[in-house]
């Protein structure tokens, strides 16, 4: 996509994030959620209804999308979560979030806390614990968006003097795990979480506040869930020039984790669900368990530092089979999928021997950080893609739907969207995609089921075509960035490229690009010291 019309989108949503949000009250068990969508997808603007849009790519264009995604959301968000489930939950009308490639490459949903409730557009983390914002900052977060060269959209920045339900949480509160932080003068409970990322990190104090939720069902009403956490007083690194710039979601097993305080305050069990739609559309529901008819396999949590790891036992490209053994984290917050020799070189190898395109000749300075990539004829509609699965221990499979990313400029090619590693196997968003994938931390289990449309939560459609539709009339794309969010102390020595440390002054903003390189942001180092 041209880095104009990345822009523009970007300043859409971002608009979109604080312009539509509604307030409800009240108390409920159950689950929690909200939508999500993928970037710059062409099937959101179909669902919106694309007749009597202006031109893509205008601002126009995307001024209108906006307003038809509100529109639909309003209206339509019923419809859209009828999945036969009368407990679900989720975020008030206004959570509509997005994968952006200029932020990362990670998938952000907004955010509401505090009292009046203040919104953040945060990184989704299955991979890291903390839920942190950027809190009375200054010159150490980043403050803004910068559209272009002079259009500008502010960051909101948590304080907790502003909200009247805010308490900072003390040195000898159990939630204090890192005493060697405390500040003797204020009471305060210190953390400070360090990054893989050259100098990357976020420090602060923790606080006690209010996540707002909401029922979904006949009797809507709003949950003011307490939680607890981190008040970053200071970011560096990656936050200021990278990815998450104005939070990160920690959504890990963790007792500092939002899935753990919300099952510890007795609002939804330990459990959550996120899908993500073969269209780019997706939900996550906090308390899903999901239903009977699940795939599964059991997680293995006896490590230094449990996370949604699970042991592999083959891989298969079409009638290929390879037996495997080996264990991978399951991470929404790693965009493209991250795996180790031998893994790699078999599913590599495998998928190659089934491509029916020429292998793409790479140039020197391509940027495109996949391997295995293969030309496609001028007159070329589709692609059919060689099916992939992973069988997991217990038997159950995995089929991976959207293996695969086409890159068009001039030509187009497609790429097996899986990234060599030398330190960790991670099965990153790209392999989820087509999948609800539920994290169950009180059953141990990893479960999933197919799901074409997000929307209709708890649909059994089956994703049954393995064709790649190639569209020649998009905006030319650049060599997408993945970025990888992991703790430390599983990753060994991680292999992260280091990135330039922001420079900010008092307005410090965050400048939309693409990134041309390949950046992997990993994250948190959760031996507290």
């Amino acid at each position: 996509m041209a880095a104009s019309s990345t822009f523009f989108l970007t300043l859409s949503l971002l608009a979109m994030f604080w312009v539509i949000l509604q307030s409800h009250h009240g108390e409920a068990f159950g689950t929690f959620g909200f939508n999500f969508h993928h970037r710059y997808s062409d099937p959101v603007t179909t669902i919106l209804d694309l007749q009597g849009l202006p031109e893509k790519g205008s601002v126009e264009y995307y001024s209108s999308w906006v307003s038809r995604d509100k529109h639909r959301l309003n209206n339509g968000r019923r419809l859209a979560e009828s999945g036969g489930n009368s407990s679900l939950l989720t975020f008030e009308a206004g959570n509509e979030t997005a994968r952006l490639v200029n932020l990362g490459y990670l998938h952000y949903a907004n955010v509401t806390v505090g009292t009046p409730p203040l919104s953040f557009i945060v990184a989704l983390d299955t991979g890291s614990d903390l839920f942190w914002l950027p809190c009375d900052c200054n010159n150490s977060c980043v403050q803004g968006l910068l559209i272009g060269t002079e259009r500008q959209i502010d960051f909101n920045t948590y304080s907790p003097n502003a909200s009247s339900t805010s308490h900072i949480v003390q040195c000898n509160d159990t939630m204090c795990g890192q005493k060697s932080q405390c500040s003797v003068e204020r009471n305060a409970c210190g953390y400070k979480v360090a990054y893989l990322s050259s100098e990357t990190s976020s420090s602060g104090i923790l606080v006690n506040d209010v996540l707002h939720l909401a029922t979904d069902n006949t009797k809507q009403k709003s949950i003011k869930a307490p939680i607890t956490f981190g008040c970053g007083i200071r970011q560096t690194g990656a936050f200021l020039d990278s990815a998450a710039p104005n939070g990160l979601f920690g959504l890990g097993t963790d007792d500092t984790s939002v899935p753990s305080i919300l099952a510890a305050n007795g609002l939804a069990p330990k459990s959550f669900s996120m899908c993500f739609g073969k269209e780019g559309l997706g939900r996550i529901v906090f308390g899903d368990k999901g239903g009977s008819n699940l795939s599964e396999t059991p997680l293995n949590l006896d490590h230094s530092h449990p996370t949604y790891n699970i042991s592999l036992t083959q891989i298969a490209v079409e009638r290929n089979v390879t037996n495997v053994d080996f264990t991978a984290i399951f991470d929404s917050g790693t965009s493209f999928t991250l795996l180790r020799d031998p893994a790699y070189t078999i599913i590599t190898e495998n998928f190659n021997s089934k491509a029916k395109e020429p292998r793409h000749n790479f140039t020197s300075d391509s940027g495109i950080p996949f391997e295995y990539c293969y030309d496609l004829s001028p007159n070329q509609t589709y692609v059919d893609v060689p099916r992939v699965y992973l069988t997991m221990k217990g038997g159950d499979q995995f089929e991976v739907f959207k293996p695969v990313e086409l890159l068009c400029n001039e030509t187009c090619i497609y790429c097996l969207a899986i990234v060599t590693n030398g330190s960790i196997n991670i099965i990153g968003q790209n392999f989820m995609t087509g999948q609800r994938v539920i994290f169950d931390s009180e059953k141990l289990v990893l479960g999933w089921e197919p799901s074409a449309d997000c929307n209709d939560v708890g649909s059994k459609q089956s994703n049954t075509t393995t064709t790649l539709p190639v569209n020649k009339q998009r905006p030319a794309a650049e060599a997408p960035s993945p970025t990888t969010i992991v703790p430390e102390a599983t990753s060994g020595n991680g292999g992260a490229v280091p990135t330039t440390p922001h420079s900010g002054n008092n307005a410090s903003h965050l400048k939309s690009s693409f990134f041309s390189t390949l950046t992997l942001l990993s994250s948190l180092f959760l031996s507290f010291s």
